[in-house]
């Protein structure tokens, strides 16, 4: 089953974030993630909405959980944890 990581981002500090953001895409393809989401246009319709919203399909959920649990994805997250707040969350697809 398919698992989705979310996240709902708003960034502090531009520079430093694209730093990081860079380097996201190739290396969830490493673990079988593609990118559905990155940022882009949005129209809030309910609620308060950050700014940027960010879903990455993977194949399974411990796929998933091995690219957030991997060395190079912790090398580089402290430059996100560092230049936004953020809520991340795996979801199982249906």
């Amino acid at each position: 089953m398919r698992a989705y990581i979310i996240g709902r981002i708003t960034v502090n500090d531009p520079q430093d974030y694209q730093a990081y953001a860079d380097q996201t895409v190739a290396l969830a393809e490493k673990f079988g993630g593609r990118f559905l989401v990155k940022g882009g246009e949005q129209t809030a319709l309910e609620g308060n909405c950050p700014e940027r919203h960010v879903i990455i399909e993977f194949p399974n959920r411990q796929a998933a959980l091995d690219w957030y649990r991997s060395e190079e994805y912790r090398r580089i997250l402290p430059l996100a944890l560092s230049s936004s707040s953020r809520d991340i969350v795996i979801v199982d697809g249906i």
